[in-house]
C-alpha cells in the first residue's frame, strides 16, 4: 500500500512520490530561540519526527532540515530585556531546546541551522526579488515583498486579496500578524535604534533580515530549490509558510517549492490555543516537576491524530502515563529472548501509517498484539521493538529495576504465608507491598516482584 499524507496546499490525501526516489528532502519549522517552547510547540516537533521515522521506516532515506530563529523581533526585543548579546542569549535557548528534544525522544535533524549563519543567501534571494520586480524599497531603507505581483498569493492559506478589510492594504514590518491583515510584508528591514546592535552591513544597506525571509534561504541553501515535504503547526500556514512560497518561487522561477505541505493542529488548554502571550502555556519543565515522564506526552500527542485539534488537561496526561507504565510493564513481562517480527500485525500497524499517519489506530494494533495469546512473548517483544521504531516510546532502553531489599523480604514473607495457608497474612503483605509502590504476583513455580 502506498503511503498517502494530507496535502494542505490541495486539501486532500495523496500518494507520496519524492522528487528524488534516492533521498526524501525534509525541512522543519523550528523554534525561535527566545524562550522554552511550551508544549504545544512539540506536537509540531514530534509530528516532524513521526514522518521521518514512517519514511525512515518504509526504506527511505531521509534528509531533514529544521532552522532554529535566533534573530527576530522577539530575540532581539527579549535580548534586551535581559541585557544580554543576542548570540549568548538565543544560544542558552538553543541547548535548553536540544535537552527538550532528547526529553522527548525526537530523532535529531540531519542538520539544525541557525539564521544568523545564513545572512548572504537571503541577501541574494533578495536580490533576485528586488531584480525581477517582485520586491521593493521603502522609504526608510527597508524591503518589502510586492505580493499583488505574484500571482495566486495565497494559494496555501486560501487567504484572498480581493476579500482584505478596509485598509489591509500596504506594508506591514512586524514578523507575525493575521490572515484579514494581508500586506506586502518585509524581506529587509533597515535599522533603526531599537535593534541596537544588531544588524549586518549588506549590499542590500545595513539592516536584519525578516522572518520570512530565513527559511527560504536554509531551504534552498541545504535542500536545494525545490523539496519534497515542509512541516510546522497550523498557525505557520499564513503568514509565515504562504510568504516562503511566494518569496521562493518568486526568486526561482520554480513550482512548487514544496510539493508536499503537512501541518499539525493546535494543542488547546480550555479549548483555547496554547500560547506565550495567552499565558496558558506549559513546557516539559512544568511536566518534569510533577513526575510525569515526557514520553507520557509523546504518547498523549499519538493518541490524537495529527490533524485533529487536542485539548490538553493534567487528568488526560496521567491517563496517558498510566497507559505508558501499563505498555512499559507488560514490555517488561515478555522477558528478554527476542524472537521474530509478526507479519500480520506488522502489515496492519503499517497499513494506519501509511493512510495519512493514523497514529492511534495504530496504536490499536500494539495493545491488540500483546492481548493476544497465540503470538509467543518472544515474538511480542520484537515486533513491539519494531513498532517503536516509530512510536518512539523508549522500549529499547528499558530495563527492570532493581528490587529494594525491603520489598524483597515481604515477598519472602508473604509467600511463606501463602504456603502456610495463612491467606490473610498474605493479602496484608500483598497490601503493604502495593502501598510501597510494588506488586507481587503469583507465578508459577514462586513470584514475581514489579514496580507499579
Amino acid at each position: 500500500m502506498p503511503i498517502k499524507f494530507f496535502n494542505t496546499l490541495g486539501r486532500k490525501k495523496e500518494v507520496f512520490e519524492p522528487i528524488d526516489p534516492k533521498e526524501v528532502r525534509m525541512y522543519t519549522c523550528g523554534p525561535t530561540v527566545y524562550n522554552y517552547p511550551h508544549i504545544g510547540n512539540y506536537r509540531a516537533y514530534t509530528f516532524a519526527d513521526i514522518i521521518k521515522r514512517v519514511l525512515t521506516y518504509e526504506g527511505y532515506k531521509v534528509k531533514q532540515i529544521m532552522n532554529l530563529t535566533d534573530v527576530d523581533d522577539k530575540t532581539i526585543r527579549d535580548s534586551q530585556k535581559e541585557g544580554k548579546p543576542l548570540k549568548e542569549f538565543t544560544e542558552f535557548y538553543t541547548e535548553e531546546f536540544y535537552k527538550d528534544e532528547k526529553m522527548m525522544n525526537i530523532l535529531p535533524a540531519s542538520k539544525f541551522t541557525r539564521a544568523t549563519d545564513f545572512i548572504r543567501e537571503m541577501v541574494e534571494i533578495i536580490q533576485k526579488l528586488l531584480d525581477k520586480g517582485l520586491a521593493y524599497k521603502s522609504e526608510d531603507g527597508s524591503i518589502y515583498f510586492d505580493i499583488r505581483k505574484f500571482k495566486n498569493y495565497g494559494k496555501l492559506s486560501g487567504a484572498v486579496l480581493a476579500e482584505q478589510k478596509e485598509n489591509a492594504s500596504g506594508r506591514i514590518k512586524s514578523d507575525e500578524y493575521e490572515k484579514d491583515n494581508m500586506q506586502d510584508f518585509a524581506l529587509w528591514k533597515a535599522w533603526d535604534e531599537g535593534d541596537g546592535n544588531v544588524f549586518w552591513e549588506t549590499k542590500l544597506g545595513k539592516g536584519r533580515p525578516g522572518w520570512h525571509i530565513e527559511c527560504s534561504a536554509m531551504s534552498m541553501a541545504n535542500l536545494g530549490e525545490q523539496i519534497d515535504i515542509h512541516t510546522g503547526g497550523v498557525d505557520n500556514m499564513f503568514p509565515h509558510h504562504e510568504n516562503e512560497i511566494a518569496q521562493s518561487e518568486g526568486a526561482t522561477g520554480k513550482s512548487p517549492f514544496v510539493k508536499y505541505w503537512m501541518h499539525n493542529e493546535w494543542v488547546l488548554v480550555d479549548k483555547k490555543k496554547m500560547a506565550k502571550s495567552f499565558k496558558n502555556f506549559y513546557t516539559l519543565r512544568d511536566l518534569s516537576e510533577k513526575g510525569i515522564n515526557p514520553l507520557a506526552y509523546r504518547l498523549w500527542l499519538l493518541m490524537a491524530h495529527y490533524r485533529s485539534k487536542a485539548n490538553f488537561t493534567w487528568d488526560a496526561l496521567e491517563g496517558a502515563e498510566t497507559a505508558l507504565s501499563r505498555l512499559y510493564r507488560q514490555y517488561l513481562d515478555l522477558g528478554e529472548d527476542n524472537g521474530s517480527v509478526n507479519e500480520a500485525y506488522k502489515q496492519k500497524f503499517k497499513e494506519y501509517l501509511e493512510d495519512d499517519l493514523d497514529t492511534p489506530r495504530a496504536l490499536t494494533v500494539v495493545w491488540d498484539l500483546l492481548k493476544d495469546e497465540k503470538v509467543s512473548p518472544a515474538n511480542k517483544r520484537s515486533t513491539l521493538l519494531d513498532f517503536d521504531k516509530v512510536l518512539g516510546l523508549g522500549l529499547a532502553e528499558l530495563k527492570e529495576e532493581e528490587v529494594p531489599d525491603e520489598i524483597t523480604k515481604l515477598a519472602k514473607e508473604r509467600e511463606i504465608a501463602r504456603k502456610n495457608k495463612d491467606f490473610k497474612k498474605s493479602d496484608d503483605l500483598r497490601e503493604k507491598i502495593k502501598q510501597l509502590g510494588y506488586e507481587v504476583k503469583d507465578i508459577e513455580g514462586g513470584y514475581k516482584i514489579s514496580k507499579l
